[in-house]
């Protein structure tokens, strides 16, 4: 009962945020933006969306957190221009960087499932970037957390290269100070950066991602002291030194697929499953904005919103500087 409270409250907070927004009416936003931006050239273009991610979703619950993260991973390198959808015959994309090789293969689908089904009634009109910024809202609002307007508009990008993400996105090894930089690079508070790691709440790694923590903390601890001993006895018999590279346990041990606070209040008690999901705790300049979190789901899921609007108004391509790509893999040239 408790947690229906919570649940309808954190609504009401993103409801009016949607309200302010929507209240903007048909204006555009910074870029040419806005929620209308398809209203008479693709008037269904939302319920295409939200019915081919939703029949995606009910094949594998995996599609939840792959899309999220490809949102993120398409937005931090270069802006949200749907670069990271190319697929290169040269290896040389940015899907083929490092960084990138951990992308769910079922984000991808999900958006070209998506766009061929948006051609077949608005040819040429939808671009992947703005389905992608579709789909990771509506991934989050399907695992039960908050829904928000996205702003439309963007043009696909250009160019796509593995080099340009190199230092662009966060690492599972890094600290709050490393973490906050590659936001701030991007225009993101240390706030924003906090709300969007709440996206871990959903989704899982695989164990060579964090097995260091485990193992091989230092030169001379071996268990990183911030885990939660009990946590990190079961992550040890998920995860043994010899693990294979396809084993992968959940983000959240609790409620992995559901979109909600429980990952700010695991960290609380040491149960972050990386080293920069714990250190958001431990180190004392984010940790009042993780007790925030662990507090009210409103004030999280309000915050996440408007992070990620955020987000979306990354490097927005128009005019000469993108298109509107017929594949989502490919460039029309």
């Amino acid at each position: 009962m408790e947690k229906r409270r919570r649940s309808v409250c954190a609504v009401a907070a993103v409801a009016l945020v949607a309200a302010m927004l929507s209240s903007l009416g048909g204006a555009a936003y910074g870029g040419g933006m806005s929620p209308g931006y398809y209203k008479t050239t693709c008037p269904q273009l939302e319920d295409i969306v939200l019915k081919e991610v939703t029949r995606k979703k009910n094949e594998t619950i995996v599609t939840i957190p792959a899309v999220l993260r490809l949102f993120f991973h398409d937005c931090l390198v270069k802006g949200c221009d749907g670069s990271v959808l190319i697929a290169s015959r040269n290896e040389d994309a940015e899907k083929n960087s490092p960084d990138d090789d951990s992308l769910a293969g079922d984000g991808y689908d999900t958006v070209n499932r998506v766009k061929a089904a948006v051609e077949q009634k608005c040819p040429g009109v939808v671009s992947c970037a703005d389905i992608l910024a579709l789909a990771a809202r509506d991934v989050v609002h399907l695992a039960s957390g908050p829904y928000w307007s996205v702003e439309l508009g963007r043009l696909d990008g250009l160019v796509s290269k593995a080099s340009d993400v190199e230092d662009k996105l966060p690492g599972p090894d890094m600290h709050v100070k490393e973490l906050t930089d590659i936001f701030y690079r991007s225009g993101l508070s240390q706030r924003d950066m906090v709300a969007l790691s709440g996206a871990h709440t959903v989704g899982f790694a695989h164990c060579s991602r964090f097995t260091k923590r485990l193992y091989n903390y230092s030169s001379t601890v071996k268990l990183d002291p911030s885990f939660n001993p009990e946590y990190a006895k079961r992550l040890m018999e998920a995860c043994p030194p010899n693990v294979g590279p396809t084993i992968a346990v959940n983000m959240d041990p609790f409620s992995p697929v559901v979109f909600d606070n429980i990952y700010y209040q695991n960290l609380r008690n040491g149960i972050g499953l990386f080293t920069s999901d714990q250190a958001l705790f431990t180190d004392g300049g984010s940790r009042k904005t993780v007790e925030e979190f662990a507090d009210s789901e409103p004030r999280f899921f309000q915050a996440f919103v408007e992070s990620m609007m955020k987000v979306g108004r990354l490097g927005v391509k128009t005019g000469s500087g993108g298109e509107i790509r017929r594949d989502c893999t490919a460039f029309n040239h």
